[in-house]
């Protein structure tokens, strides 16, 4: 079956008011493939009439199924890896010298999924920060669903397969039945919890660098500029803004500026000072 036009409206409303991502015509088919172990967990045959179902008697323990389904998002270790080649190249021995009295950095993953970014982060501080220096990262979504993966920090053959070096898997991470778990020693740095970024975001202390990539792209720009400017509120004057390589700041908040970060780009906001890490672009 395919969903008709009432129920696809009906997803769409629902993941708009919850998460502000737009699902425009054209998505039915992608939203009928992400509810149909939805509508088998819960017991329905088939997502017409989990949908049908939800629309005469709502339930928000089932709609929180359908925002989880809708908003979990391709992952991987390392993805992108120019990013990560810019901590280690650039921005890091900049963060360096500018932290040098207190020797601590804090990172935020938004939009975090199951955890590989955050994760990758660690590595990445791990291998690159001199002895002596500590860090955090934060990782949130707005899955629950994925906050409690992330958590666990459990993952497959095939997700350690995927944009891991043997010598980190060996390094970083232990068996766990079939599974490989990262080691305790990396995930005492990490902590996650379940974060809208288009609700007013929770006090956060300030962070150095944050990681906001792969998900502006799925609002609106009114949602975007707002998000962009939570986000400038809780980055140090100095620090980077990372997007994915298909977003940008620019037309939608002038008070970002777009700098070079090794390979790729950052943003910064205008009014910090010049730093060595980055030149404008």
């Amino acid at each position: 079956m395919t969903l008709s036009q009432a129920e696809f409206a009906f997803v769409s409303n629902l993941v708009r008011k919850e998460a502000s991502i737009v699902l425009a015509p054209g998505k039915e088919y992608l939203v009928e493939a992400r509810l149909i172990p939805v509508a088998r967990a819960v017991g329905a045959p088939n997502v017409n009439e989990f949908i049908g179902d939800l629309q005469k008697r709502p339930n928000p323990t089932h709609q929180r199924k359908i925002i989880d389904a809708l908003t979990t998002n391709e992952t991987s270790f390392f993805r992108d890896r120019e990013p990560f080649a810019a901590l280690t190249d650039v921005v890091l021995p900049e963060l360096i010298k500018s932290r040098a009295t207190v020797r601590k950095l804090r990172f935020w993953s938004a939009a975090s999924s199951s955890g590989q970014e955050a994760y990758s982060l660690a590595i990445t501080l791990q291998e690159t920060l001199p002895a002596g220096w500590t860090y955090e990262i934060l990782g949130t979504d707005i899955s629950t669903a994925m906050v409690e993966r992330a958590q666990k920090a459990e993952y497959s053959q095939v997700e350690v397969n995927r944009g891991l070096a043997a010598t980190q898997l060996v390094q970083y991470f232990e068996r766990a039945g079939a599974h490989w778990r990262i080691i305790p020693a990396l995930r005492k740095n990490v902590s996650f919890k379940h974060m809208s970024l288009t609700a007013p975001f929770p006090p956060m202390q300030p962070f150095d660098v944050i990681f906001l990539r792969n998900v502006l792209i799925y609002f609106d720009v009114a949602t975007k500029r707002q998000v962009l400017q939570n986000a400038a509120k809780i980055l140090r004057p100095d620090g980077l803004l990372f997007l994915g390589a298909a977003e940008t700041t620019i037309g939608i908040d002038d008070n970002y500026e777009r700098v070079a970060a090794g390979r790729t780009s950052a943003y910064r906001s205008r009014t910090a000072a010049p730093a060595g890490a980055a030149r404008r672009g």
